[in-house]
């Protein structure tokens, strides 16, 4: 059986690893972080909203790994497997500060409709509304990776500094036939990679408790950096973003921009406070304010989407080893969740053909 060896533990690794194992091959991930360990900005997946919201624009290999992904998410929430318990149907409503009444990106979603004047907020002036997915993380990843190790899969801890660590059996493992790359942010420095086209954007979250929230929104804001979110899990956890900053590399959250997150949130969706809370501001003539959300919060977190010029990358690149050539299939470039289930199975069809 051959022997693939898989460099990262994101979404996207996990993901690449259960298509090539589901080809019959044996995997083995390496990587420093893994689902459940204490969050940190540069292991993004644990940080993601996530919600499909198709982005891929007017390029079409994007929109193809979105929609085979969408599809194949939205087919388990029809069952009652486990994976079905972290995936939420979910109504969606997004406003733009501009005219997008001609909006067809979207058009293929569930229930698919241009909102009316008398439903827009905050002075924007177009909206759609649809049914997508929500996606609990904080489950939904742990239970790829038992999924992994409960199918042969085999996991070393490990720091990795250069692909010739993996390619030559370093740490007493087996030298593999074939490396895959999945390294996200780490894509930029990981030696013999080195893609200086990757760059982080800096997505800055704060997770609530509020099981009464049924509904995603978000709002494009003015500023391009600024992108207002709220978005529910099955858990009855809700994300509230965010922020879009390139080429920030800060790693913790800042005091300031996590309170104008709950400020925004609280403007785009004031039932966002428990119903006894709005009862009682309402009897009592009391505004809403940032306060009445504090007892709510979970965490404060930020996370590094890893983003690249030119677009995503997914493609089978040769290795010279002394001992001979190596195929490495390298797969990185942003909208993990998004496109994760399609770019495996891209990703698994470049492993075979490279073992062929």
């Amino acid at each position: 059986m051959p022997q693939i060896a898989l460099i990262g533990a994101g979404i996207v690794g996990l993901t690449t690893a259960l298509e090539i194992q589901a080809k019959g091959h044996s995997v083995t991930i390496y990587a420093e972080s893994l689902p459940g360990d204490e969050k940190h900005a540069r292991y993004t997946s644990p940080w993601a909203g996530a919600h499909h919201l198709m982005t891929a624009g007017d390029d079409p290999k994007k929109r193809e790994y979105e929609l085979e992904t969408f599809k194949r998410l939205w087919a388990e929430t029809e069952t009652n497997s486990e994976e079905s318990r972290y995936l939420m149907r979910t109504p969606l409503k997004e406003y733009f500060f501009t005219d997008r009444t001609g909006l067809t990106e979207l058009d293929h979603m569930p229930d698919f409709r241009m909102l009316e004047a008398t439903e827009l907020v905050l002075g924007s002036k177009s909206g759609v509304g649809f049914m997508t997915i929500t996606i609990d993380t904080a489950a939904y990843l742990p239970l790829l990776l038992a999924r992994f190790l409960s199918r042969g899969g085999q996991i070393r801890r490990v720091q990795i500094q250069h692909i010739d660590q993996v390619l030559n059996g370093g740490w007493k493992t087996p030298i593999p036939d074939l490396l895959v790359v999945c390294a996200g942010i780490g894509a930029r420095s990981l030696g013999g990679v080195e893609d200086k086209d990757v760059y982080p954007i800096r997505g800055q979250t704060v997770l609530v408790r509020a099981p009464w929230v049924k509904e995603i929104r978000g709002i494009h804001l003015k500023e391009d950096d600024l992108v207002t979110y709220i978005i529910p899990r099955s858990s009855g956890d809700v994300i509230l973003g965010g922020t879009y900053t390139v080429n920030d590399w800060y790693p913790h959250p800042r005091i300031e921009t996590g309170q104008a997150i709950l400020a925004r949130a609280l403007a785009l969706m004031p039932d966002l406070l428990p119903p006894d809370v709005r009862k009682k501001n309402d009897q009592n003539g009391k505004a809403a304010t940032v306060a009445d959300l504090e007892p709510l919060i979970i965490e404060h977190g930020c996370g590094f989407r890893p983003a690249r010029k030119g677009g995503i990358r997914i493609e089978r690149d040769t290795y010279t080893l002394s001992t001979g050539n190596k195929t490495v299939p390298i797969v990185h470039g942003g909208s993990g969740y998004q496109m994760s289930w399609g770019t495996a199975s891209k990703a698994a069809e470049l492993v075979e053909a490279g073992l062929n």
